[in-house]
């Protein structure tokens, strides 16, 4: 459980100032690393760019599209003023109608940030709740631990089961995480649309880029 007072702090940073950097199609676009980032990974219609336009209390800081795999580059946020961390969308994965040399280029970009990106702290990983863990995520799970990158583990769409049914999810998303080197054991359950869990996943981001 976070404390109020990472909970108060997270929900004035991200009320500040937070503006798009750029966007990187190759590693050699890529900004300094002159902060933290964390990054936000998720298959295609997974409800990325809603839950980052929630995240940051804004509408259209990222793009929401209803054809899946829009986002095929890097795209950076600057969070603060002065700039304290950064927020990196990443190009959804497991879109079936991708042309295979653009799921090539994907795989090459990201797979070539996790591994050599000094400053990225965490990843956050979006699963939908209705679907759980699918072979497609276990991919980016086992990319993610190749590279040895910390990554945790964001629930969407919650909003859109029961509550059983949300229970069970919780249940056999933190089982099929346990023996997985790199991955938090916390789980965060969210809905974009009713607000749910994005404070904690605020709290979240903030102890990301501030520990150690």
């Amino acid at each position: 459980m976070d404390s109020p007072d990472i909970i108060e702090e997270a929900r004035k940073v991200f009320s500040g100032p937070i503006a798009f950097l750029k966007s990187a199609p190759a590693l050699e676009f890529l900004p300094d690393m002159a902060v933290n980032e964390v990054a936000f990974a998720g298959r295609s219609n997974v409800g990325k760019s809603s839950l980052l336009n929630a995240l940051t209390n804004r509408n259209t800081l990222a793009r929401t599209s209803n054809t899946p795999g829009r986002t095929q580059e890097l795209n950076f946020f600057d969070v603060g003023e002065p700039l304290r961390f950064r927020l990196v969308d990443m190009p959804g994965y497991g879109y079936a109608k991708a042309p295979k040399d653009v799921v090539r280029k994907w795989k090459f970009l990201v797979n070539d940030y996790l591994r050599g990106r000094a400053a990225l702290k965490r990843t956050l990983v979006l699963i939908d709740s209705r679907h759980g863990i699918k072979e497609v995520d276990t991919d980016m799970l086992d990319m993610l631990d190749g590279a040895a990158v910390s990554y945790r583990i964001i629930l969407t769409k919650a909003d859109k089961i029961k509550a059983s049914e949300l229970e069970q999810v919780f249940v056999d998303t933190a089982a099929a995480i346990r023996k997985r080197p790199a991955a938090h054991p916390d789980i965060i359950a969210t809905s974009a649309e009713k607000g749910m869990g994005i404070a904690e996943l605020r709290a979240a981001v903030l102890e990301s880029v501030t520990q150690g």
